[in-house]
């Protein structure tokens, strides 16, 4: 007997805009802090002190990207209920604020509401912002914001809005970059990565991977973001982790570990634009970039 097709599932507007995500409690511990930096390489040279820094508990410090992991709600999208067809959903663009330096231990909650719900029309999918307020449990503080936005590919025709509240930054016209950065991945680098909590096989499985049209496991694209963060502290920083205090990006290709990462910065007063690129492919993998310098 033939089974009945399985309708197409489609998003509930004022559902999703409103869906209840519960809030994620993390004991941040030092262990987490190194784990991060090492998942994007950091320690790749043993005698390199300013990344030392990020990979061993004398002194240790804790990378500003570090933000955009910590208490962040895995698989809500995956409720029937919210009308998404997970299976289609890809990262699109990623940013954080800090209102104080991260710690690199301690007891952190994550407070994430869908902020809104863009209908890119039938056939063209639907893009989700959420914010996510992280707080120190001890004192009750924000120490840090995050926001994301997921391109569902398969939900777009609901009804919705169809006007992002988020613009792209611009890259400065009619000049090159100022400076620029080149930073390898290392073969094992996603394997390490995924540790920080976001075990998507797609980073890991060879066969997952093909299936989803890739001919191997891709980089995670919060280590791409994380990589451009590590060329900004190097070029503008001094390596200082306070005074990269905000940061964002358009997710536009994947990278393959393995590969080298040339990230491309435009200097301004008090802030600076950024794309990455691997020159091998010549692709444009993180676009739009933007950052506050301190």
């Amino acid at each position: 007997m033939t089974q009945p097709a399985t309708p197409p599932l489609r998003i509930d507007y004022p559902a999703l805009r409103n869906w209840p995500i519960a809030d994620v409690d993390l004991d941040l511990t030092a262990r987490d802090t190194m784990l991060y930096a090492l998942g994007l390489g950091m320690g790749a040279d043993p005698m390199d002190a300013h990344q030392l820094r990020f990979v061993y508990e004398d002194g240790l410090l804790a990378l500003p990207t570090l933000a955009v992991v910590l208490c962040q709600p895995m698989g809500w999208t995956g409720d029937p209920r919210t009308g998404i067809d997970r299976t289609k959903v890809v990262h699109g663009e990623q940013g954080f604020t800090l209102h104080r330096p991260l710690p690199v231990s301690g007891r952190l909650r994550g407070q994430t509401r869908v902020v809104e719900v863009v209908d890119k029309g039938e056939g063209r999918g639907a893009l989700i912002l959420t914010e996510t307020r992280i707080l120190d449990c001890a004192t009750g503080e924000c120490i840090a914001t995050t926001e994301s936005t997921s391109f569902a590919r398969a939900n777009g025709g609901f009804g919705g809005p169809s006007a992002s509240p988020k613009v792209p930054r611009s890259l400065p016209e009619g000049r090159a970059a100022d400076l620029a950065d080149e930073w390898p991945v290392l073969p094992q680098l996603a394997l390490i990565y995924r540790l920080s909590g976001d075990y998507n096989p797609l980073h890991a499985d060879p066969g997952f991977a093909a299936r989803a049209g890739y001919p191997q496991p891709i980089l995670h694209g919060r280590a791409t973001f994380g990589i451009a963060g590590i060329a900004l502290l190097r070029q503008l920083c001094g390596w200082d982790p306070t005074r990269l205090t905000a940061m964002e990006a358009r997710f536009s290709s994947p990278v393959f570990p393995g590969e080298t990462i040339r990230t491309e910065i435009w200097r301004g007063d008090g802030e600076a634009w950024f794309r990455c690129t691997v020159p091998t492919r010549g692709a444009v993998v993180l676009n739009n970039g933007w950052a506050k310098i301190g």
